[in-house]
């Protein structure tokens, strides 16, 4: 890493920071249904510099950590980190996470510069248990009892603020789940 941040940020500058927002809704499986958990929570964005792989890709990399707390008791239920790296000569934007259930996903998706109206930047990434590119990891119980199939992610970032939906399919209780959680953020 050299520190100096050669290429920018790109798209991901308008993640960096700190944001919190209340208006959270995650809704997950349950054995006769789903569930409906209105949370809040805080993501902190942290710029980490160029990191160079194999003398010859130039990332521009940003590392997150994303702690979610339910509404009802205020008890974390949710724990996220991992980076988001852009790859500017590629135009490829690439998110890695991980949550303490034994999974992890890396993810990525091409960036052509797409802007909402107010000039915010859409970042999408999705992973596939299958996919050959950006893929899904997890622990044998997982897969046998709470398997990850597939992961989208959309994240709005500009202006101040920051709205996300994230789904992600789940093969549990003897079917697929579409588990899904949105937000929107307010930069601190």
């Amino acid at each position: 890493m050299s520190g100096t941040n050669e290429t920018g940020y790109g798209p991901l500058g308008e993640l960096i920071g700190v944001w919190k927002g209340d208006k959270g809704l995650d809704v997950a499986p349950e054995p006769d249904g789903a569930e409906n958990n209105p949370y809040y929570e805080t993501i902190t964005y942290s710029a980490i510099g160029d990191v160079t792989n194999a003398e010859s890709q130039v990332l521009a990399a940003v590392h997150y950590r994303q702690i979610v707390q339910r509404k009802s008791n205020d008890r974390v239920f949710h724990d996220e980190s991992g980076y988001w790296m852009w790859d500017a000569e590629a135009g490829i934007i690439m998110h890695s996470l991980t949550i303490p259930r034994a999974v992890s996903v890396l993810a990525g998706g091409t960036y052509n510069g797409e802007k909402t109206g107010d000039g915010s930047a859409i970042l999408e990434v999705s992973a596939k248990l299958d996919d050959k590119d950006w893929q899904i990891i997890q622990s044998p119980f997982m897969q046998r009892n709470a398997r990850t199939t597939e992961f989208r992610h959309r994240v709005t970032a500009g202006n101040g603020r920051l709205s996300y939906s994230e789904t992600t399919i789940v093969e549990i209780y003897g079917k697929l789940f579409e588990h899904t959680d949105q937000n929107e953020l307010i930069r601190q």
